[in-house]
């Protein structure tokens, strides 16, 4: 048995029922369950249409997400998300850049290696050795004007804990940015690269081994080990090149707002709904949701 779950932004609710129900007599499915009116509604499925992805296309064009998925074991145990243009909507190390004055040119490498153009490490370390000299008060600055939460990620992680998961914030990205986003959502624990400093500024290296694709891999090998969990039963979320890995191997592994060529490699792809979609997705209604 599958579970198709149709889903939209829930600040611009564009789900009609119409919508819902066309569907679901097309493929024979179960009766609707709204989840959120207006917002998110699924139904059950003997299998997976054929026609799965030709549908998901014609429905992004109304700005509605489509996924289909086993019903067994659909409610996950751990959370491991990405931050930057995931939890946050925003890439720090561009903000960094920005404030050193080399924004756009940063900017640049980091989409490229966010789309697996370039190697993440090398990519890393260039845009890093771009920030020396850069005071560390400038962190503290970042964080306060120009970062700012994802909608729903608040509402995803306590939803799951009080339901018995474990959330984990991993990164490619700067502990120090890591530590107080994971704190403001909620997670339990955090990991991400080490920027170097000295004498009060950021010295222009990354402190080794590097956090990239594979070391998001192992934090969910050894956090589900831990758990005495398989990582089938983790969901894991991101936008970049650096998420496939943590995505492929996950038992749910979401693109969400993903470059168009990790989206491509991913069987759940949320491009309209916030992260409450992975509420959704797992059967959680809007009563369910924890608010904090």
């Amino acid at each position: 048995m599958h579970i198709a779950t149709l889903l939209t932004n829930p600040a611009h609710p564009v789900l009609e029922r119409a919508t819902v129900e066309a569907l679901r007599n097309a493929w024979g499915g179960g009766d609707a369950v709204w989840l959120d009116p207006g917002v998110a509604a699924e139904f059950a499925l003997p299998m997976v249409p054929g026609n799965l992805w030709q549908v998901w296309q014609g429905l992004q064009e109304l700005g509605v997400d489509l996924v289909v998925q086993p019903a067994l074991g659909r409610r996950k145990r751990l959370l491991l998300a990405d931050m930057d243009s995931t939890m946050i909507e925003q890439e720090c190390i561009d903000e960094l850049a920005a404030e050193a004055g080399v924004g756009p040119y940063v900017a640049a490498i980091t989409a490229r290696a966010m789309n697996g153009e370039l190697d993440f490490e090398a990519a890393l370390r260039e845009r890093v050795a771009l920030l020396k000299g850069l005071p560390e008060t400038v962190i503290g600055q970042v964080l306060r004007d120009r970062i700012t939460l994802r909608a729903g990620g608040r509402q995803l992680v306590a939803t799951m804990r009080v339901q018995g998961a474990r959330a984990a914030l991993v990164s490619g990205g700067f502990t120090a940015f890591t530590g107080p986003v994971a704190a403001a959502l909620g997670f339990d624990e955090n990991r991400a690269n080490v920027l170097q400093m000295a004498a009060g500024a950021l010295t222009g290296t990354v402190a080794e081994p590097i956090l990239g694709r594979d070391a998001k891999v192992r934090a969910l090998h050894e956090i589900s080990a831990a758990m005495g969990i398989s990582p089938a039963e983790a969901m894991a979320v991101g936008d970049g090149a650096n998420d496939l890995g943590m995505l492929g191997l996950a038992g749910a592994g979401v693109a969400l707002h993903a470059k168009p060529s990790v989206a491509a490699q991913c069987q759940i792809r949320i491009n309209h709904g916030d992260l409450t979609a992975l509420l959704f997705i797992q059967g959680y209604s809007r009563e369910d949701f924890v608010d904090v």
